[in-house]
């Protein structure tokens, strides 16, 4: 009986980390050639990283792609390699798998469909391959078949589908791979990480093995390749319909192999179910992305502006799990070495050492803050481990206040000049926390959230401030919730006193009991405006009519809300523009470098706004 056991490898890549890249496919390769595989199968662009953006548009890009291609065949004997990398032509770039075996290039198949939804850009660089078309490629002397091909190993037909390729339905190359009769359906892919995602991807591989009449293979791409997008290195495989292989998602290693045995017979492998919590799934991928930032960076650490309250205290736990997870996955040396550290822990407590060398936490007092949140924020860094330091802003905010009302020629006023003395409070601590991070050669960690970015609820140069933003693609309502799950679940007791307090800026006297709900509206209701208006692009009215049936709220105070964050998004796009980098970790996001686009200047929604009031 005729069998074939196939190995698929998910790789944490780096743009330009020739080196580094081309020792993870090789590693990857000797491991499976250990496991006497017949074949492996690397995901999309493996070979540079599908982050590289614009540099596939260069000429030499692409060709040292090539190069390094050449420079893997001598490690590709005893098994067949299929591996990802950019193939120029004349003036058009295609996005390929190539082919090795018995150490020679055996073809290479291009990607029919491009990717151009949400943080995908993907005309941009590539051209997409025309279906049934092949030509001669020239590698390095030797005519190379290239285009819409399937091949041969030991009996079993196999083809690619190359990541967007098996999202276009009826469209999909896999049909044209059943009429050919294929066993075995590849599909590499660079697919981003989403909350929620890994289901749908679930729901695709089950359904393709059934319609496509093969065993699906799917290879996605790991790790903070090169510092939005996150990819969970999901390796799946299903036959008849049936989930049988499924990796551990987003690893902190550099490579990682599953192996698939697959013979003429049915065997008796058993179904796989993978529940999935959205809640671990965030502080999975966030806790990762903060490593790889971390160490492709070449910085020291950590520093956070420790509020007390729940967007900073987020970040705080996501820095903790970071070290917990990485440690437990590598070890203890293998996580402080790819740090570029090679410290000993002292303590029978390493993870909260390890903490103390790579987060230093600081609370800036106002002359608003309350002893509620200094509290706070000294009990959670006291408990993870971090460095807590605390010091007063009031001589800071004194003399910029002085310097200005002697400019000006009056006393400023709460009731005359209340976000201007909001502001200076929140910008008088960015100089400071940005110079600590200078002197520990670490990276500033923003605290704003996706509610604050949709309407602006955030001062630039203040609390925006920051190397990179890690929970900017996050909602509030779902980061007060988390860090309640936070607390039980994952044993952060530390939490406890975050979880008790009001969200508030605590910029305004004490007197006043600013909380953030107040100053906007409630935090469920801004998610429920957003997905319809940014998720979904709807108009204002469209969003009235649908959340007046589903929402238990006055008719005209929920045209009040949406006025208020149609108005608000308009006017607040520029401080978008200017966020700090920040994680892809939802279905959406609202960074305009990567998902949804918006015009600094505009009319603002003005007449859409009035036809509310016909209704």
């Amino acid at each position: 009986m005729s069998s074939i056991k196939v190995a698929c490898a998910t790789l944490n890549q780096t743009p330009l980390d020739w080196k580094g890249n081309l020792e993870h496919i090789k590693s990857a390769i000797q491991e499976a050639q250990k496991e006497k595989a017949d074949l492996i199968c690397f995901p999309e662009l493996a070979i540079t990283g599908y982050g590289s953006e614009d540099l596939f548009l260069s000429y030499w890009f692409p060709q040292k792609a090539v190069k390094q291609l050449e420079k893997l065949l001598p490690f590709c004997g005893d098994i067949t390699v299929a591996v990802g990398l950019p193939v120029r032509i004349q003036e058009k770039v295609y996005n390929c798998m190539a082919i090795i075996e018995n150490h020679e290039l055996k073809g290479i198949v291009a990607k029919q469909f491009m990717a151009i939804d949400g943080v995908h850009y993907e005309f941009r660089w590539f051209t997409p391959w025309e279906a049934g078309k092949i030509l001669t490629f020239d590698f390095f002397g030797k005519d190379i078949p290239l285009g819409d091909m399937i091949f041969d190993k030991k009996g079993f037909k196999y083809g690619f589908e190359i990541c967007e390729d098996a999202w276009r339905g009826d469209a999909r190359p896999g049909y044209r791979l059943k009429d050919r009769h294929v066993d075995l359906i590849f599909n590499p892919s660079a697919s981003h990480f989403a909350m929620g995602k890994t289901k749908e991807r679930e729901e695709l591989v089950k359904k393709s093995s059934i319609i496509l009449h093969a065993v699906y293979f799917y290879v996605n791409l790991l790790g903070n390749e090169s510092g939005r997008m996150i990819f969970d290195g999901e390796i799946m495989v299903a036959r008849y319909g049936e989930l049988l292989l499924k990796n551990k998602l987003l690893s902190y290693k550099d490579f990682q192999v599953q192996y698939f045995e697959h013979s003429e017979a049915q065997s008796d492998l058993q179904p796989i179910n993978s529940p999935i919590d959205k809640n671990e799934e965030f502080v999975q991928a966030a806790s990762l992305g903060l490593y790889d930032y971390l160490r492709k960076s070449k910085s020291k650490g950590f520093v956070l502006s420790l509020s007390g309250g729940a967007d900073s205290s987020t970040i705080a736990v996501l820095v903790a799990e970071m070290v917990r997870r990485g440690s437990e996955e590598l070890g203890v040396p293998v996580f402080l070495g790819k740090l570029g550290m090679s410290y000993i822990p002292q303590t029978d407590n390493p993870v909260k050492e390890i903490v103390g060398l790579l987060l230093t936490t600081a609370y800036q007092a106002s002359e608003n803050s309350s002893f509620s949140t200094f509290q706070s924020a000294k009990t959670l860094a006291e408990s993870i481990g971090a460095v807590f330091k605390h010091w007063e802003i009031g001589d800071e905010v004194k003399g910029y206040t002085e310097k200005i009302e002697n400019a000006i020629g009056r006393r400023l006023t709460w009731k005359a000049d209340d976000i201007a003395l909001q502001n200076i409070q929140a910008r008088a601590r960015s100089p400071i926390i940005w110079m600590l991070a200078n002197i520990n050669h670490a990276l500033l960690l923003s605290t704003s959230n996706r509610s604050e970015g949709d309407v602006g609820y955030t001062t630039m140069d203040g609390d925006t401030s920051g190397s990179i933003s890690p929970i900017a693609a996050v909602d509030k309502y779902f980061i007060i919730q988390w860090l309640k799950w936070a607390e039980i679940t994952l044993g952060y007791k530390g939490l406890a006193k975050v979880n008790g307090l009001q969200p508030t800026a605590e910029l305004r006297p004490s007197d006043n009991q600013q909380t953030d709900e107040t100053d906007l509206m409630p935090y469920s209701i801004i998610l429920a405006i957003e997905k319809l208006a940014i998720r979904d692009r709807r108009s204002p009215i469209d969003v009235f009519l649908n959340l007046k049936e589903e929402l238990e709220i006055e008719a005209d105070l929920l045209k009040e809300y949406i006025k208020k964050f149609f108005r608000l998004w308009s006017r607040n796009q520029w401080k978008r523009e200017r966020l700090a980098p920040s994680f892809h970790l939802d279905e959406f996001n609202v960074d305009p470098k990567t998902w949804y686009r918006f015009p600094i200047l505009s009319g603002g929604y003005e007449e859409e706004l009035k036809e509310l009031d016909t209704y």
